[in-house]
């Protein structure tokens, strides 16, 4: 018996002593530290700003893809075998420079065989000259003897027959020699296509096709051999697809931020160009109208053709307007909202399931204030009535907000700061 008294004594002892080592220990822990902080405050905490006047800027937006603004496809207008092609991709060429040399053997021998037709034909025109010549004469002759009644009707017809036989044969040559002249023209001009020169002041950004290569000339059915393209890359604009809920709003001459897929932490500023009036059909269905976009100020910048983008397109800047976080603009149903709120309230449209509201922070509470709103851009939005300047709003975080509850106690986070700045703050005192 004596034991297990003895026994019971030892475990209550050791009972004892754990509570306390332990006790200190868990009173640190970070979960006993959590709940006495909620013990001591359980107020929300949410992100409270002043409501101010500014400007704001209203902008739609449009994805598309980037172009040169001049691009040209170069390709032969003989068909002839590549012997020299100077320029790789990605080098930088000028007007005049040349770019293709074609084999002009064939070519030079058709003007040499162009310019002896001509001869030739020159040299039948002075026959020709004469035998008129002749059959002028002879009907001259023909005509007199006629007169006088030595020759027969016969005779004299014969005669003016072959006067027109002379002379036509003097037009046919005539016109001949026009159409070698033309073909020599044609076969100089031939030659001369046989060097090919940049038309503009660019860059080879496609090159199809290697030395030795046959390029043919294009027909109605059958294109040509495209050789390589060549682009001012120095002139970039952007071909936009603009919804058509939103074209009324587009206009020439309107800004734009274009945004890059490939340049995430880069931006580039523009103007709409040109707004075409034709409605087109993207393929998932929608609607839009394409709008052209010129970047300024790419110096120094190599973009490619073909990227894809996304451009914000300002179409209304409001001066001088009350504006808040969008964030902080909510819809609620009106039946949840207490009827202090929406009774007789101007912004509280009955007939609707739904009212936008605003949370303003009022002696340490959320209270929900219906409004009526105007424009809005990527982070603010008018509001045109329902709360004043200067008032407190709650603009966050969105998790609260999203629960967030008319009269609900609430406190600014900037005034309680939560245990992580305290820690931060206690760290850099002791850094000091």
């Amino acid at each position: 018996m004596k034991k297990v008294i003895l026994a019971l004594l030892t475990v209550i002892v050791l009972l004892v002593v754990t509570a306390l080592v332990a006790g200190p220990l868990v009173a640190q822990s970070d979960f006993v530290k959590e709940m006495r902080a909620k013990s001591k405050d359980n107020r929300t905490k949410v992100l409270v700003e002043m409501i101010e006047r500014g400007d704001l800027t209203r902008t739609i937006n449009a994805p598309g893809t980037i172009e040169p603004e001049s691009m040209v496809d170069i390709s032969a207008q003989v068909s002839a075998r590549i012997v020299a092609l100077p320029f790789e991709e990605g080098d930088e060429v000028r007007t005049g420079d040349v770019i293709v040399r074609l084999d002009d053997r064939d070519l030079a021998a058709a003007l040499d065989a162009a310019r002896a037709r001509a001869r030739a034909e020159e040299a039948r025109l002075t026959g020709a000259d004469a035998d008129l010549a002749e059959a002028r004469a002879e009907l001259t002759r023909q005509q007199g003897l006629y007169e006088t009644k030595d020759v027969s009707l016969a005779t004299l017809e014969a005669a003016e027959a072959r006067y027109k036989r002379a002379e036509s044969n003097l037009t046919q040559i005539t016109e001949s020699i026009e159409i070698a002249k033309a073909q020599i023209r044609q076969a100089e001009k031939d030659l001369d296509n046989t060097v090919i020169t940049s038309p503009i002041d660019g860059v080879v950004t496609a090159l199809n096709a290697d030395v030795g290569e046959l390029v043919v000339i294009g027909t109605l059915n059958n294109p040509g051999s495209i050789i390589m393209q060549i682009a001012d890359l120095s002139k970039i604009l952007v071909r936009t697809r603009v919804d058509e809920s939103n074209v009324s709003l587009v206009a020439q001459g309107q800004d734009a931020t274009v945004y890059l897929n490939a340049y995430p932490d880069k931006k580039f500023k523009g103007k709409v160009r040109f707004m075409k009036l034709q409605r087109e059909i993207w393929r998932d269905g929608s609607g839009y109208v394409e709008a052209e976009v010129m970047l300024e100020d790419v110096a120094g910048e190599r973009l490619y053709n073909g990227l894809t983008s996304n451009v914000d397109i300002s179409v209304q800047t409001l001066a001088d307007v009350l504006k808040v976080p969008s964030q902080a603009v909510l819809d609620r149903r009106i039946e949840d909202l207490p009827d202090e709120v929406v009774r007789n309230n101007p912004q509280v449209d009955l007939a609707k399931t739904f009212t936008r509201v605003v949370y303003v922070y009022e002696n340490g509470k959320a209270i929900a204030k219906p409004v009526r709103i105007g424009s809005s851009d990527l982070t603010d939005t008018v509001v045109l009535a329902g709360i004043g300047e200067g008032e407190k709003v709650i603009v966050g975080p969105f998790s609260v907000l999203r629960e967030l509850k008319h009269d609900q106690t609430v406190v600014d986070r900037t005034e309680v700061p939560d245990e992580d700045d305290k820690k931060k703050a206690d760290k850099k005192k002791g850094d000091a």
